[in-house]
Order: C-alpha cells, then structure tokens, then sequence
C-alpha cells in the first residue's frame, strides 16, 4: 500500500516531465523541418506546460534545477528554437526581419537580468539581522514590500514577460511579417524594463530600511527600554511551534517584563496569538548583545542544536521546562544538564531523572506542576449521554524503533475494532500527527484505521444536526480566521510583516481564546453524537478532545500524563513486549491505568467501568497518580511557576552583584567566559574551524541570500550564485 501511494505522487511528475521533453523535440522538429503547425503548437504548449508547472508542480521544476534545466536554461532554448524555425521559415528575410528580432530578444534577456540584480540588491536591503513582533519598530523605516512577481518570483516573472515575445514569433511564423514579433518584443520590452526600473524604487532612501549597524544599535535601545526580565528562547523546524506555543499563556501571567527569543526567521509567523514581544536573531554574533540586556531569565520548552548559543551568555539563568512529560528516556535527555535547573511538574519526573542518572542533580529539579492543564475539566462520573465516547490517540513510532512505543503498529487495528463493534461507543481517534514518517508500517496502519472508522459511520444511522449547526460552525470559524490570521498580502516579505505587526493588539491574545472555544463548541455541536470522528487538524486541541472523551487510551507518552489531571478513566496499550507486573513496575503512568494486550484484550472490561463507575477500583490510585505525576493542587501550578521564575531571577540577581563586586578595580576584565567564547562564536558566524576564525573570510550565512535560496527553490530554480550551499540557513 505505501508503494502504491508513493507510485500515485510520482506518476504526475513523471508525466508533465515526458509531456516537456515531447515539447522541446516537437519544437525543434517543427522548427528545423519545417514543419510550421507542428512548430508552432509545440512552442505555444511548451511555454502553457511550463506556466501550468510553476503553480500545480513545483516539485518537478525543483527536480529540473537540480540538473542545471532551470527555468532560464529552458526558456533560452524555446527562444532559441523559435529563432531557428524562423530562420527556415519560407518568406521571411533573415537579415532585414530576424536580425532586429534577435537583437531585440538580447536586449529582452539584458532587462531581464538586470530585473534579476535589481530584486537581489532589493532583497539584501530588506533583510535585517533581526524580527521583531509585537514592537513598534517604525524607526527602523519599514515599508510595503514590492511585487511578489518582481522581487521573488524570477521564474514566474521571466515566462509571464516572455508570453507576449512568444505570441508575436507565432503571428509572424503564420504570416511571415516580422512586425508582429517587433510588437511582442515592444510588450515584453516595456514589461521587463519598467519592471526593472519601479523595482529599482526601493533601493531609493525613502523606500529604503535602515542598514545593520543602525538596525542592531535600535534593538540595543528597545531592550534598555523595554528591560526584559523573563524569556522563553525556542528553535525548531517548521511542525514544532506547538511546543512553544503551549506556553505563551503561562508566559503572559509570569511577573516582570516577558519576552520571547526565537532563531528561525519563519517561526516569528509561527507563534500563535499572543502580545508578548517577540524578537528573532538569526546570527549567534548578534545573539550575544542579550548579555547586556535586564534579561536575566530563559525558559526553554525544547532543546535543539542552536540552544547551546545562547547557554554561552553567563548572565541568564536557564531552565529547561520540556513541551511534555512521560516514562519515555526522551524526557530525561543528557542535554538537560546544560540548564541551571529543569522544571518538573510533580515528584514522578524528579523521580525519573535521578532513576535515569543522566547528570541531573536532584537540587536542581523544581517542580512547578502544569499550569497549561488547568483548562481540563475534571471527572463527573458516568457517561451522560447514550454514547460512551472513546478517545484514542495513540502516540508515533519514534526514531528509535522500539515497538513500545507506539500501538498503531501491533494493537490500533484490534482495538479500534472492538470499539467499533460496540454499539453504544462513539470512537474518537486523534493520531499523532508524525504517525508514519519514521515506520512505514504506522502510516498503513494509520490508514486501514481510519479506513475502518470511515466504513463503520456509513454502517450508522441517526438524527443529525440541523443546518444551523453547520451555518454556526462556519461562523465561528471565519471569526476565529479573522483573528488568528493577520492580513498580509501575497507580496509581504518579512519588512512588511513587522510592520503590519509593529504594535501588540491589547487583549487580542484572550480574544482569539474566546473564539478558539466558540468555535469547539460549534464545531462537536456539528456531528451527531453517534458518529465517530477522525481529527488528524491541529484543530480541535488534544485538550479539548479530553473534555469531550469519557475515557482514554493511548500509549506511554505525555497526553497520559495530561490527561490524568482530569482524574477519569485511562487505558494505555502494551506492545512493549513486557509482562503487566513490568510494564507497570517500568512505567509509573501507566499504574492507574487499565492495560489492553496487543490482542486489546481489557477494552470490554474498560467500558464496563466506564459506565459503571461503582466496578472502578482504580478511582483512588488516579487520584494518588495525579498528585504523583503533576504536583499538589494546592498552591496552583501557576503560582508555583512564577514563583520559580521570580527565585531563578534572584539567583541571576546575585550572580551579578558578586561578579561586579570581583571584577571591579580589575582593569580591561570583562565578564568570564566572554573572551573565551569569541572565537568560538565567530568560527561559527564563518563556518570555519576555530582556529581558522581569524581568517578574513565572508561568512556562509548571509540571510538575504538564504531567503533568495528559499525563493528560487519555491519556483523549481536553483541558486545562480553559490547559495543553494546556505539555502538551509
């Protein structure tokens, strides 16, 4: 089945890509014959295939630059192709009628490439060290970005200025009157040149932004204004903003001034709705000018390779504080000892790190439970309604291949089929968005489920909202889209976003939370309560699906955990391969829990207990277990949290004070491990080794060139300049 599925994605690549070689031979059959329908239909399809492939199959022109055949190599050949089929056209004077056509298509291509140097020099003065969100950056002379087409869209603009040059050739290889192709030159002349000219515009100074220099001496003033206090530093790839996300709004509540600090350019449009200010800094060099801030407190919600940078700087207190906790050894990772304290929800993850021996001592542990939990309503007892609703969202299969890990592979099928032949079980099931992409096995396994949920709602029947749920449900949706969405036009580029989101809008964070609930509350208002729901959108949350389901059953992960808070009913499969007495003695999640085999052996006895709360022997263990897992209720998680925040500043405080009072009176000392840390710091700006760091060699990261590397791979192109070697920058 994976193999079908992947022969299915190729076949439409493998199709537009002979359908092209097909044109380009028709086209020079036609031309050298000549045979002029041939020829003519040949160019006209080549250059629609070409157009229809930027927009439907970026994938393929992605392919075709790879091998040098990007989009100006193939156009430069259709434009040659067509010269040479007039050139054996009957009736049509080479000298007096090609001749100017030819010079006019040079000068075509040198408008063309002088657009190109003008979009480069225009993205280069529009890329800042920095982003900002949420900040009034005003003083740093953002304007709305150019034409899409013109600034990023090399390939798009070069076919689209090239259809009137194509079309006049075709009238003039028909009539044999070069005048129609002098016209389409004139068009495609005036297309390019004026292009080139209103481009040139931005590098104008009121268009202009402010160089570097200027740029970075305006973040060191907005942070001596602002003095942030406490921080949540993140980087990551492009599907892990959720783990940042989970906690803007415990970062909102936290005392002092909060700010968050991200690496990656794209992730600055990642981060949901909030009106903390945001700043990303790409370059470690320019990272480094936060030691000099107030900022004396980090909170790290995951660790990655660029984490070590900013661990550098001595005068931030760090604190590792995870995107979720489990019995897995992912949650106690040897990286956390690179942190001044890890922040735990309860006694069970102090427990796990001092079991895992990775270098973590027990007096750095703070437990501060989960203030993102409090949103989980608690146990009411039995099921209220006709249906008993079963959530089943089993976790991935995880790098490193343990069938332990996830049950979609060995018990997802077996349980999924007895729930479904209970008639009074209504089945949620929310996979883990990365079930598939390591085990192949998962992602078929994934599919046959929802295949089996899919031919189980058909078998069903019943009443079913009426279209005033629906009409509801799409209400609330555009209104929570005209929140979370902000506006920008196709053509913004990263300035024009800044400015677009150069002031916080008070209260919009709470705004977008009212609407996200409106909107859940239409959205399970919108199905019958019979049916059984599929839910692979990140929308409706894991946590809003808890407070819908009756009972649980997943794997070994932190949606236990999470859900646990609740204090209802769980089930985890296990397809560890271990006895029930192990796997609860290994795993101390699980010990509240009802244990389904891989056979899903236990769900009969679990819907029994359910729905008949008095059989359930397992109340009091879960309450035990929560307590265990996420810390008292009592002072609440939140209070515990900023509490922590406020004890890590002191601790920063001080640091301070005792380093000021050593090196004063020391002179030309700056703060320990400054000195020390610079060439290291600027090996990496350069890419080089450190002990080569003081060559005067141009650094490899340039981001203005890295988003030109981004822009011609979103077109199919590859960089013409030695960027695609930084595109992953």
């Amino acid at each position: 089945m994976p193999s079908a599925g992947f022969a299915n994605r190729r076949a439409p690549k493998l199709v537009a890509l002979i359908a092209m070689l097909i044109a380009f031979v028709a086209q020079l059959v036609g031309a050298l014959l000549p045979v002029v329908p041939l020829f003519i239909a040949a160019s006209v399809v080549n250059l629609g295939l070409d157009l229809y492939l930027q927009h439907k199959q970026p994938g393929l022109l992605s392919l075709l630059g790879k091998i040098r055949l990007d989009i100006t190599v193939r156009q430069l050949i259709r434009d040659m192709l067509i010269l040479v089929g007039l050139l054996h056209i009957q009736g049509i004077n080479p000298l007096k009628e090609q001749a100017p056509l030819t010079i006019g298509l040079l000068v075509f291509y040198v408008a063309h490439f002088a657009c190109q140097a003008a979009a480069v020099m225009v993205r280069r003065t529009r890329t800042l060290p920095f982003l900002t969100r949420n900040i009034d950056a005003s003083a740093l002379r953002l304007t709305q970005a150019p034409p899409r087409l013109l600034a990023r869209q090399t390939g798009r603009r070069l076919l689209r200025f090239s259809v009137p040059t194509t079309l006049g050739m075709m009238v003039t290889a028909i009539t044999r009157d070069a005048l129609w192709g002098g016209i389409g030159l004139v068009i495609a002349l005036v297309l390019a040149i004026g292009g080139t000219v209103y481009l040139a515009t931005w590098l104008l100074p009121k268009k202009r932004a402010v160089n570097e220099q200027r740029a970075l001496e305006w973040l060191d003033n907005w942070l001596a204004e602002y003095r942030p206090t406490v921080g949540m530093y993140f980087s990551g790839g492009t599907t892990s903003a959720y783990q940042a996300n989970m906690w803007l709004s415990t970062l909102a509540e936290l005392d002092g001034q909060p700010i968050i600090v991200l690496r990656e350019r794209f992730m600055v449009q990642k981060i949901d709705a909030t009106d903390i200010p945001i700043v990303c800094i790409p370059k470690v060099a320019n990272l480094m000018r936060l030691e000099h801030s107030a900022l004396k407190v980090l909170l790290h919600p995951a660790n990655s390779g660029k984490t070590s940078q900013i661990l550098r700087i001595p005068s931030i207190k760090h604190a590792f504080i995870n995107h979720g906790e489990s019995d897995k050894l992912s949650s106690c990772n040897p990286y956390a000892k690179a942190y001044d304290e890890v922040w735990v929800a309860g006694p069970a993850a102090r427990d796990r790190y001092q079991l895992a021996d990775i270098g973590v001592e027990d007096k750095d542990v703070v437990e501060v439970g989960r203030p993102q939990l409090a949103p989980i309503k608690a146990y009411e007892g039995a099921p209220k309604g006709e249906y008993t609703t079963v959530l089943y969202a089993p976790t991935w299969e995880g790098w490193d291949g343990n069938p332990g890990n996830t049950s979609v592979i060995l018990a997802g099928e077996n349980i999924v089929r007895e729930l479904l032949a209970d008639p009074k079980v209504r089945l949620v099931y929310k996979p883990h968005p990365m079930t598939g992409s390591v085990d192949p096995r998962a992602g078929a396994a994934n599919a046959r489920i929802q295949a089996m949920i899919t031919e189980a709602n058909a078998q069903r029947s019943g009443a079913r909202p009426g279209p005033e749920a629906a009409a509801e449900l799409e209400a609330r949706a555009a209104d929570l889209a005209a929140l979370t969405t902000s506006g920008f036009r196709r053509s913004a580029d990263e300035l024009e976003r800044m400015l677009v989101q150069s002031a916080p809008e008070e209260g919009r964070a709470a705004a977008v939370a009212a609407a996200t609930a409106a909107w859940e509350q239409a959205y399970w208002a919108s199905f019958p309560e019979w049916e059984h729901l599929i839910i692979t959108t990140s929308r409706p949350a894991i946590f809003a699906c808890f407070n819908q389901a009756d009972v649980l059953i997943s794997d070994v992960s932190s949606v236990v955990s999470d859900y646990l808070s609740s204090e209802k009913p769980y089930a985890v499969a296990n397809t560890s391969g271990m006895t029930e007495d192990e796997f609860r003695t290994n795993f101390p999640t699980v010990r509240a829990a009802t244990i389904l085999t891989p056979e899903a052996d236990g769900v009969a006895g679990l819907l029994e207990t359910v729905r008949n709360p008095e059989l359930d022997t397992l109340v009091q263990a879960r309450t035990e277990l929560k307590e265990h897992l996420l810390g008292p209720s009592d002072p609440p998680s939140l209070a515990r949290f900023n509490a922590a925040a406020l004890e890590l500043y002191a601790a920063a405080e001080e640091r301070r004070i005792r380093m000021e009072a050593r090196l004063a009176g020391v002179p030309g000392q700056r703060d320990e491990g400054t000195e020390a840390n610079e060439a290291q710091e600027a090996a990496e700006e350069m890419e080089l080794d450190p002990a080569e760091s003081t060559d005067p060699v141009r650094p490899a990261t340039e981001p203005a060139e890295a988003a030109e590397a981004a822009d011609a791979a979103e077109q199919g192109e590859q960089p013409t300049d030695g960027s695609e070697a930084r595109a992953s920058v």
